[in-house]
């Protein structure tokens, strides 16, 4: 059997963050991806945006690691010629009483160390943005959007120039541990199946994650939380965008409510919303339209007619249902589960993609490596 120093399962972007980061430390690191190219799955269907970490318990590992990933992204991406742009962003209230929504927003932002929010007027609101109709307004300057392709394709290049390798078109079927290695029994698209050794596990393979976890013979059955699915619709917007940054409503329950963000062209898309499933399923309901216009003309009553058209969905890998406060990422070293080799990252949602960098670190902290 071949043994390797690390298996990492998922090539999205938190997993290629891991990987590069285990590689760089110099361990030989496999990725074992089931699709056939990286960054396929709910790495590729969200809006792209690098958040500034307002709305995370503070000391909570969302709130530290999108302020500390929120900073290693931007440096990065400079770094490596990663397209992106701090736009900034305003998450307004639309009626007097969300006010003090927004400045509990950014009193919680700030105890998480986010220190460059500014409240806004609507007057000040609107010599910024012409066509909101709000009462005031939460200036979030750090905010803003990536190629999260081209970020993904550039953690590729490091981790093989690192010499990772990856491994597609390939799924673990299932893993055993020992006191020292795990092992894991593959299987690929064309119905071959091959074992691999190795002296770590990092199970990021997000919606998948609690199954795989299940699936490793000797975890612990109690170690693996429950997961809800929260799919979320995307609507494009047809045409220009009025808007030259991101809007945000305040929160809802499981989501931070139908917002418009801007892709690196210009285009304006709005969402997601939030639906409990309990299958994946990326189908996007034009129906759906209805409810996203009525969300929208709160903050943006000149929405022409018919200018929203569905776009794609997306699916928050949630550590919490319907009425439950909202869980944090849960990032389970082998200290935390006491069973073998494993690092397990479940619950990773939003803002995953701006904590990439930082929870690849955290890995490689539990990793025991440089």
């Amino acid at each position: 059997m071949d043994s390797v120093d690390c298996i990492v399962v998922g090539a999205g972007v938190v997993g290629l963050a891991a990987a590069r980061s285990l590689a760089l430390a110099g361990l030989e690191v496999v990725v074992i991806e089931k699709e056939d190219r990286i960054g396929t799955g709910v790495s590729a269907r969200n809006s792209e945006v690098i958040h500034a970490g307002l709305y995370y318990p503070p000391g909570s590992l969302k709130a530290r690691m999108c302020v500390e990933g929120r900073e290693r992204l931007y440096a990065y991406c400079a770094e490596r010629g990663v397209t992106h742009r701090r736009l900034g962003k305003l998450v307004v209230a639309v009626e007097p009483a969300q006010t003090q929504r927004l400045e509990a927003i950014r009193d919680n932002a700030e105890r998480s160390g986010v220190g460059d929010l500014r409240m806004l007027t609507r007057a000040q609101a609107l010599a910024l943005e012409p066509q909101l109709e709000v009462t005031s307004a939460l200036l979030s300057p750090s905010t803003g959007i990536v190629d999260a392709a081209g970020y993904m394709l550039a953690l590729q290049g490091d981790a093989e120039a690192a010499g990772a390798a990856f491994v597609f078109r390939t799924t673990v079927e299932k893993a055993s541990l020992e006191a020292d290695r795990v092992t894991v029994s593959t299987r690929d698209a064309d119905g071959g199946t091959y074992e691999l050794s190795a002296r770590l596990l990092v199970n990021a393979a997000s919606l998948d994650a609690p199954g795989l976890a299940a699936r490793i013979e000797g975890f612990p059955a109690e170690a693996v939380p429950q997961q809800w699915l929260a799919r979320g619709c995307y609507f494009m917007l047809e045409g220009r965008s009025p808007f030259s940054r991101l809007i945000y409503p305040v929160p809802v329950e499981g989501g931070l409510g139908v917002h418009l963000t801007l892709d690196l062209g210009g285009q304006a898309r709005f969402g997601p919303d939030v639906e409990w499933i309990d299958t994946v399923d990326f189908t996007v309901d034009p129906k759906r339209e209805a409810s996203f216009r009525d969300e929208i003309r709160r903050y943006w009553p000149t929405l022409p007619p018919g200018a929203l058209q569905p776009a794609y969905a997306g699916i928050r890998p949630k550590l919490s249902g319907p009425g439950m406060p909202a869980a944090d990422f849960l990032i389970q070293g082998p200290a935390d589960h006491k069973a073998g080799p494993v690092i397990n990252l479940f619950g990773i949602e939003s803002p995953g993609l701006t904590s990439s960098l930082a929870i690849a670190e955290e890995v490689r902290r539990l990793a025991g490596v440089g």
